[in-house]
């Protein structure tokens, strides 16, 4: 009875006690373990959603970019009326010009695709468009996808006009063309030369944008999208004096 009382007392006094330093530093050891590797994951999580997020937004910015260059293209037009009966008029002049360049195709034409932003401005659906590649303003080392939009059509529906970067870090761009009456695809259209596609439009068009991989490794990437083009032949109106 008497060791079993001494045991007991023994063993309150220790509880008494509490916590030894060594039991201390091994228990706050193990939380630090703990606490180290619940924030390792966290931060991979983080990053990883991060990373994510962003291949998702470049393949949005990609996707929409395309959308826009095919929704664009699928109203281009010609006419061949040149309004120079009139004298008082500005010539007018439309166009579908396609040529490969060092960084695959330039792009230009005439189009029914312009938008008003502002009330009973002097604009109509009419407009001069290009798309290139071109080095970026503020990164020159990259390359970027440029848009240029003239609100009216005029004498020279190949210049003018304002440019902005449509996509951004992109390697090629490039532009086949349906051509209609041998159903073969051709790299080059121009309406402007008797000896090339007067008067007339491809009925297809297929768009190629290269970029570098949206996981930051590996080979690039193409998107590739088509687009019809409605309005085959140029438009061509009665004309009184």
């Amino acid at each position: 009875m008497n060791a079993m009382s001494a045991a007991k007392r023994h063993a309150r006094a220790r509880s008494r006690e509490g916590m030894t330093l060594i039991e201390i530093m091994v228990s706050l050891a193990i939380l630090s373990l703990v606490a180290t590797l619940l924030y390792g994951g966290f931060v991979t999580t983080s990053r990883n959603k991060e990373r994510i997020e962003a291949q998702l937004d470049r393949s949005h910015e990609i996707r929409l970019g395309l959308e826009r260059v095919a929704n664009e293209m699928s109203m281009a037009y010609t006419s061949i009326q040149r309004n120079l009966l009139n004298g008082a008029a500005p010539p007018m002049l439309t166009a579908f010009v396609g040529k490969p360049v060092g960084n695959g195709t330039r792009l230009d034409f005439t189009s029914f695709s312009h938008r008003r932003l502002y009330r009973n401005a002097h604009e109509s659906d009419q407009n001069e468009l290009s798309f290139f590649v071109t080095s970026d303003p503020h990164k020159p080392s990259e390359k970027v996808l440029a848009r240029r939009e003239q609100r009216r059509v005029d004498k020279d529906p190949l210049k003018g006009g304002e440019s902005q970067v449509l996509i951004e870090n992109i390697k090629g761009f490039k532009v086949s063309f349906l051509e209609p009456l041998t159903t073969e695809w051709v790299d080059s259209w121009d309406t402007t030369q008797a000896a090339m596609q007067p008067n007339r439009l491809p009925t297809q068009a297929k768009i190629a944008l290269t970029v570098p991989n949206l996981t930051g490794k590996g080979a690039d990437q193409t998107f590739v999208t088509r687009t019809w083009l409605p309005i085959t032949y140029a438009l061509n109106f009665t004309m009184y004096k």
